[in-house]
């Protein structure tokens, strides 16, 4: 009896749900508690619409992996019916590593542990309970594949993650920056010695692309307002470990209680009862606590906690040059009477800190040019647009939190920023 299911999706329309393999993934419990994990973690509280989830998310990227597969198969490459379905397990499963909102909380969760090593934990997990049926995904996620294209559509300047994000992102943000020409770019993908490469004919719109996104991340990702928030629920965990650390009970869930309470490394996730626990976190653990914690005991927490579920976020300030140390010890003198009374609590109330935002990043391989027979040249030096200087490195913004009934101190710019 087959199980074929199509979703609806708003961003691609139906989307065919295969049976075999890819549908048995996607009832497992560690792919949908991706339904409860946001996409754009606090974005919400700027832009009301984005409150979609990663499992959406995964969905449009197997999707549109299906189809870049459809496409460079109609030129004339092999790709076997396991290749395809593999490189389909690879992109639902490339999130399933993320905790609570996302990348909020990415290397707060469990410290220093990109998303993606995560990831790559369940697929290992999920690869013994299917009996070695994943085999092939993981080594297409993990770049160890023959075939290198398909871990570039996985992970790459043009993989089909970055494709559905931007175009998804900005249709529930509401933000039309990020449209882009997503059928045309598919379409325009090629495959020329192993690597994934573009025909010549599609350059102006691998441009909009990497303008978009450029534009996402300032204008969304980066916004000021949610960098102050997701600023705001960083120092409510970090406050919450360090009460756990030193023996003080708080309300939480199991799952939650146990990352609190212990340092888990990347060597834990082996076993089956952390990644279990792991798997059952997800964004309600951590506002269903918020919520209980600004009754909590400790006066910095409670007041940390009041502030996000009434979203008084912290007052921001951005800049392209570092702050003056005399400035954020300014801040930090005008914020003592609006918080409590203990040494230990001024750091969770002035946060200074920076941002990145790339535009053509050749280190995480480069976009090649198909001129036709072998001739291939990188975007870069093709593009008039990606010579700019807004694309030619990264772009770092400065920031400093504060609380807003803190009156920052007045001044020129030389007791503002650290002008060396």
């Amino acid at each position: 009896m087959t199980k074929k299911k199509i979703v609806n999706d708003p961003i691609h329309g139906f989307i065919d749900i295969p049976d075999g393999l890819i549908y048995e993934l996607l009832e497992h419990p560690y792919v949908q508690r991706l339904r409860n994990i946001s996409q754009m973690g606090l974005s919400y509280l700027v832009y009301p619409g984005a409150c979609h989830s990663r499992l959406s998310h995964a969905l449009g990227s197997m999707h549109l992996m299906r189809q870049a597969l459809l496409s460079l198969r109609s030129k004339g490459h092999t790709i076997t019916p396991d290749e395809m379905e593999a490189a389909m397990c690879a992109i639902l499963l490339h999130d399933v590593g993320h905790g609570p909102f996302s990348h909020t909380l990415e290397y707060s969760m469990v410290e220093n542990i990109p998303h993606e090593a995560l990831s790559l934990a369940f697929m290992k997990r999920l690869n013994i309970l299917f009996g070695g049926r994943l085999t092939t995904a993981i080594a297409i996620f993990d770049g160890s594949y023959p075939k290198r294209f398909l871990h570039r559509l996985v992970s790459g300047q043009l993989d089909v993650d970055r494709l559905d994000y931007l175009c998804r992102d900005s249709f529930f943000s509401g933000v039309a920056e990020g449209m882009i020409g997503l059928e045309r770019i598919i379409k325009m993908l090629d495959v020329v010695a192993d690597e994934l490469v573009v025909e010549a004919k599609g350059i102006y719109s691998i441009e909009k692309f990497l303008i978009s996104r450029r534009m996402m991340y300032w204008q969304v990702y980066l916004h000021k307002t949610v960098l102050s928030a997701e600023q705001l629920l960083l120092q409510i965990l970090r406050r919450a470990k360090t009460l756990a650390a030193r023996g003080d009970t708080l309300f939480a869930s199991p799952a939650l209680q146990l990352f609190l309470q212990r340092r888990i490394t990347l060597a834990d996730f082996d076993r089956t009862d952390i990644i279990n626990a792991f798997a059952q976190l997800d964004d309600s653990d951590i506002y269903s606590a918020v919520k209980v914690w600004r009754h909590a005991g400790d006066a910095v927490l409670a007041q940390l906690c009041t502030m996000l579920v009434d979203r008084r976020l912290f007052k921001i300030e951005l800049r392209p040059q570092p702050f003056a140390e005399g400035y954020i010890e300014q801040l930090r003198r005008r914020s003592l009477p609006f918080i409590p009374p203990t040494p230990e609590a001024l750091p969770y109330f002035v946060i200074s800190h920076y941002v990145v935002n790339k535009g053509y990043d050749e280190e995480t391989g480069k976009i090649q040019i198909h001129y036709g027979k072998s001739e291939l040249r990188d975007l870069y030096e093709v593009s008039d647009i990606l010579n700019a200087r807004a694309f030619a490195g990264i772009t770092k913004k400065y920031f400093v939190c504060y609380l807003k009934n803190t009156i920052p101190p007045a001044g020129n710019d030389d007791i503002h920023f650290n002008t060396r």
